[in-house]
């Protein structure tokens, strides 16, 4: 079913592509990248898109190139592309943490061209190769059937299309095909490194997990007596429980759910955790 950052992203891409039809039907902007002087229209794609040689006049279009698109198939296969593999994951994740993602590819498609690529890129395709990898990570033998008639395993094809675009950025330069292949490999790159990044945390917190369960299935209740002190082991007790209670949080409404109190204590309970099993090596 559609989600609500989905289709947020959807209808905004949608719309901003009618508007630049009508508007270009009349005359009020142009498709032309260098608009000479018998053009009257705006060129649009010099504005919005994102231009390596005006990264400091023109910041903005590090976000708005995300929603410029040169033809009907350019934006139907991209909105496509999100249809299909974007619910998933924002169902898993959170609307908050599926944006931010999404973003976070977008801008490191525009910086991998800013680095290695030239001219204006345009188009969601950054940030869409992001999605498609997570989706990729998160069910790999899922299927996609290829012109609804090959069955091939989603780890697979964005191996195929990682590759694609690694090949294509590096190893044909001067062919211009009109594709941003820099722009699709850095959604790829930076998505990897961000989602990386996340799956070490979360390694430490499901580690902690297993353990708070093994705790609480070995408690035994012993006899009476006066009050003591609390041993190391129920102050740990008391920690997992804490640890146990975000991990909840986690699940329920996503990483970015925490405030800044509850990482900083994830982050103590790691570092914790970590030198416990250093001394214990």
């Amino acid at each position: 079913r559609m989600t609500p950052w989905v289709k947020r992203l959807i209808v905004a891409n949608t719309v901003m592509f009618v508007v630049m039809l009508v508007l270009r039907q009349v005359g009020a902007i142009s498709w032309e990248v260098r608009c000479a002087d018998a053009c009257t229209g705006w060129p649009i794609f010099e504005y919005l898109g994102f231009d390596r040689a005006k990264v400091l006049t023109q910041p903005w279009a590090i976000i708005t190139y995300m929603f410029v698109h040169g033809g009907f198939l350019h934006v139907f296969i991209n909105m496509l592309m999100l249809f299909f593999f974007g619910p998933p994951l924002e169902e898993r994740w959170g609307g908050k943490e599926f944006i931010k993602y999404y973003a976070i590819c977008g801008v490191g498609g525009a910086l991998f061209n800013l680095i290695f690529g030239e001219g204006i890129i345009i188009g969601a395709s950054g940030a869409v190769y992001g999605v498609m990898l997570a989706y990729a990570l998160n069910w790999p033998d899922s299927l996609i059937w290829i012109y609804a008639i090959f069955p091939v395993k989603a780890k697979y094809v964005v191996l195929f299309l990682g590759g694609l675009a690694f090949y294509s950025a590096f190893f044909t330069p001067g062919v211009s095909d009109g594709i941003a292949h820099f722009a699709h490999l850095g959604g790829l790159v930076v998505g990897f490194v961000y989602l990386r990044k996340g799956w070490q945390l979360g390694a430490h917190l499901e580690t902690w997990k297993k353990r708070l369960r093994k705790r609480r299935l070995g408690v035994v209740q012993g006899g009476g007596g006066k009050p003591s002190r609390p041993a190391p082991a129920d102050e740990e007790a008391r920690i997992l429980e804490i640890v146990d209670k975000l991990l909840d949080k986690i699940a329920a409404s996503g990483l970015e759910s925490l405030t800044a109190e509850e990482r900083r204590f994830l982050d103590e309970a790691s570092r914790r955790r970590q030198a416990q099993d250093e001394v214990r090596h």
